[in-house]
């Protein structure tokens, strides 16, 4: 028989699994828009997020809006629920019972979740990104006869163009080891460390205006909408650093496009070359992407799916 923390351990991993699943399916083009839009360094390509959309589907047909998707679908049960499940225990150990409301305490209760959960962030976007991308590419090289390739250890991973994860996840293992499937990793951590910062104190405040002094919980509807609103505050506010992390994480660039060493490279080139509103380039997809993403996420936690399904197997 398993203790009751133990089932409410799992019972919280399998609320952030559903909540992920749940999640991606239905927000992933306006992902996959975002992260085409933050890599294209004008507007030589898409104008704005409907127009990627729109050309995707006619290009590429309905499912070209889901590449990449079967990383994120795999991967982000496990991100998702180290993401709510670290969040859980880091305020539980920093404040008594993890209930009332200390802005520091939840802070570092977020900083905790966010250093944790990229242990599966950054390999999953790292290949989830060339997947996306692999459709602006195509674009761009209709107009050129060649490609200038940044790394020759990555191939599309098919004779038809279209990238295989597996291959790319082989061949960066073979050719660059584990490090190459955590590239990116610090403007991962510079991106994800802040977002939870911010995210998780500003849900919790927005959840425990709607908590009802007869359950003690918020409505679905409440975590929704406060998951909604925390998530895409937290969101823009770090968008500068989504953009430089996935511009260091594409490996393979368009014709005449820039490659970066690091954090601090990409930034500079950035600034000088495109300036700084280019730092904010997918800001409303990721807008987009989030609140939905994490208002499924609150309220299929809040909803206590988990915790169902464990009494189901009693």
């Amino acid at each position: 028989m398993m203790s009751s923390q133990d089932l409410s351990i799992t019972a919280k991993l399998i609320n952030g699994g559903v909540a992920g699943l749940t999640g991606v399916t239905c927000v992933f083009p306006i992902d996959l828009a975002k992260t085409r839009l933050q890599n294209q360094p004008g507007k030589d390509v898409y104008k704005g997020m409907t127009d990627c959309l729109v050309k995707t589907a006619r290009a590429e047909g309905f499912l070209g809006m889901y590449r990449g998707a079967a990383v994120n679908l795999t991967l982000v049960t496990p991100e998702k629920a180290i993401k709510l499940a670290a969040n859980d225990f880091f305020r539980q150990l920093l404040m008594e019972d993890g209930t009332q409301q200390n802005l520091k305490m939840e802070m570092l209760a977020g900083c905790g979740a966010g250093i944790c959960q990229v242990v599966v962030t950054c390999p999953m976007e790292m290949l989830k990104i060339q997947l996306q991308d692999a459709g602006r590419l195509a674009v761009c090289h209709q107009g050129s006869t060649a490609a200038l390739p940044t790394s020759r250890s990555y191939s599309m991973g098919s004779t038809h163009g279209r990238p295989s994860a597996i291959v790319i996840a082989r061949e960066l293992l073979q050719t660059q080891g584990l490090s190459g499937l955590y590239r990116g990793l610090g403007a991962t951590v510079l991106r994800d460390i802040p977002f939870s910062v911010m995210y998780f104190p500003l849900f919790a405040h927005l959840n425990q205006l709607g908590v009802s002094q007869r359950t003690g919980k918020a409505t679905f509807m409440h975590s929704f909408l406060a998951g909604c609103t925390a998530g895409s505050v937290a969101a823009v506010a770090v968008t500068p650093l989504d953009v430089l992390k996935t511009r260091i994480q594409t490996l393979k660039k368009g014709l005449g496009e820039d490659t970066y060493s690091g954090v601090t490279d990409c930034a500079r080139k950035l600034w000088t070359q495109e300036g700084p509103a280019a730092f904010m380039k997918g800001a409303g997809c990721r807008a987009l992407v989030i609140a939905p993403l994490f208002g499924i996420a609150q309220g299929v936690y809040f909803i206590g799916i988990g915790e169902r399904i464990l009494k189901y197997f009693e």
